[in-house]
């Protein structure tokens, strides 16, 4: 496939990425370690470099599905209910993992697939045409840029990448390799939120301002787990991959891991992949990355070993003066109202909230009629094996572009999150310039945390700079550049490590 193909779909391509990572100066033992640990040899896959292999119509479809725990479950399942699909490999580090699920697919009686801890197994056996990466975030990346190099044909799991400059090499190693790779956004395969963007992008509501996702669904918190030795049944080697991760715990397997840094990328961008990508599918399609982003918010209630915030407001601008607003809220409490949703606003006052449009100054809203708009047909599972079987990138439905340009804004927001300062807890916190609308929407998040989790005094904000950013170069510039710069790459463990652009 011709690198146009997706060119045509992403009317503007991704600029060469700067591969200079600015050094914090605030050296730890810790960021010592770690450059100490990058100074390793990258991994190969040796003798499996090449495009992708052409697969006729009536071809068995052989895929490799890593990270059997959780969404792993639904990979299988999605993908053995297509037509002339075969689950080949069963990837993951618990050996147990992968025995169970072995057993459940022999006992549907098609055939039995072959078990690993390693996916460099799968890739590396010229029978397998795809894999499909359900493993943890610190993981997706690589995996994805080792299925291209060996020919393989990549599903991955959002968010595709768990810091912006592996999500670089990742579009550059679709742009070589010409694989298809299918970010795993299912709200790409929806033909009715295509054909309302295309409503929104055609002017039929007046001129989008602010593109708005929620990931407000209630979880707890992890209390502590103490340092130990991983069970007899995990590869803890293998389970860790490009991680710098000092000892095991156990609220890092199987889940749990969504909430430390070096793993997880908190929930705006686990759950709240969906909803950022979403916002940012209805903002102008020539768009990539924004200009500036800034965030607060913080762990409040929980009291436990987790890293990530629970409570998030954040907010991105974009070349064009649109806006990306971003609302996490996690901490349960009496009357809760869960919101996994999106919400478009424009410039004359109209709003769209949940399928209705509200004129300006109207507490009435009217039903939209929305026409389907342009997917590839099949849902999640069915469109990414079309596109395989055409060997089209151009058909996935959520491309490598996309998957890149919505998982950066939030990694963006993540990082002004991480390099900010405590505030004390109050509605005056947020620093947003002269945006009303900002001041307006996390006022009704404060008044939530205040209200209804009951925040008691002497609790902190954490409040974020503004980050500036260029969308281009994918490069931190102006006050605060060295530590925001800091943050794109991470660094990874020997053997595990992502390539830079000019190698991959």
């Amino acid at each position: 496939m011709k690198e146009s193909a997706l060119s045509n779909r992403r009317p503007v391509p991704v600029k060469v990425f700067c591969n200079t990572i600015m050094k914090n100066p605030n050296t730890t033992r810790r960021s010592f370690l770690k450059a100490s640990l990058a100074a390793g040899t990258a991994a190969v896959i040796s003798g499996t470099k090449g495009r992708a292999k052409i697969i006729g119509a009536n071809d068995r479809v052989r895929i490799a599905v890593a990270g059997l725990n959780g969404r792993g479950g639904s990979h299988i399942g999605g993908f053995m209910g297509q037509k002339n699909v075969e689950i080949a490999y069963l990837v993951d580090p618990d050996s147990r993992a992968v025995a169970r699920r072995i057993d459940e697919v022999d006992r549907k009686g098609k055939y039995k697939p072959k078990g690993a801890a390693d996916i460099r197994h799968a890739i590396a056996d010229k029978d397998v045409d795809a894999i499909t990466v359900a493993a943890p975030n610190h993981w997706h990346s690589l995996m994805t840029i080792w299925g291209a190099q060996g020919g393989k044909h990549v599903y991955v799991e959002k968010p595709m990448s768990h810091d912006v400059h592996e999500g670089r090499v990742a579009v550059e190693a679709q742009k070589k390799y010409g694989v298809v790779i299918q970010h795993g956004t299912q709200r790409r395969s929806s033909a009715k939120i295509a054909g309302l963007h295309e409503m929104i992008n055609a002017g039929k509501f007046g001129k989008l301002k602010i593109s708005y996702g929620y990931c407000c669904k209630p979880r707890g918190g992890i209390g502590f787990k103490s340092p130990g030795v991983s069970p007899n049944n995990l590869d803890w080697n293998l389970w860790r991959g490009p991680a710098v991760i000092d000892t095991f715990h156990a609220n890092y397997v199987h889940y749990n891991w969504h909430w430390f840094w070096e793993t997880g990328n908190g929930d705006l961008n686990n759950q709240g992949t969906h909803q950022l990508d979403v916002a940012r599918w209805a903002m102008d399609p020539k768009l990539t990355n924004p200009t500036r982003v800034m965030a607060i918010g913080g762990r409040f209630q929980w009291n436990d070993q987790g890293e990530t915030p629970n409570t998030m407001f954040g907010i991105a601008e974009y070349p064009n003066g649109q806006y990306l607003f971003f609302n996490v809220r996690n901490v349960n409490y009496d009357g809760y109202q869960r919101q996994v949703e999106n919400e478009y606003y424009f410039e004359d006052g109209g709003k769209i909230i949940r399928n209705k449009y509200y004129a300006k100054g109207s507490d009435k809203g009217d039903d939209i009629k929305v026409p389907d708009g342009k997917v590839t047909p099949g849902g999640e599972w069915g469109s990414f094996i079309k596109a395989v079987r055409a060997n089209d990138p151009s058909m996935a439905n959520g491309n490598v572009y996309d998957a890149h340009y919505g998982c950066v804004v939030g990694h963006l927001i993540n990082n002004s999150y991480r390099l900010g300062q405590n505030v004390p807890f109050n509605k005056k916190a947020g620093q947003f310039g002269d945006n009303k609308d900002a001041y307006e929407h996390f006022g009704r998040l404060h008044d939530v945390m205040a209200d209804g989790v009951k925040v008691k005094d002497g609790a902190n904000y954490t409040v974020g700079p503004w980050l500036t950013f260029d969308p281009d170069k994918e490069i931190h510039t102006g006050a605060h550049a060295d530590a925001a710069n800091a943050l794109l790459k991470d660094f990874n463990r020997p053997g595990f490590q992502v390539p830079s652009v000019d190698k991959v």
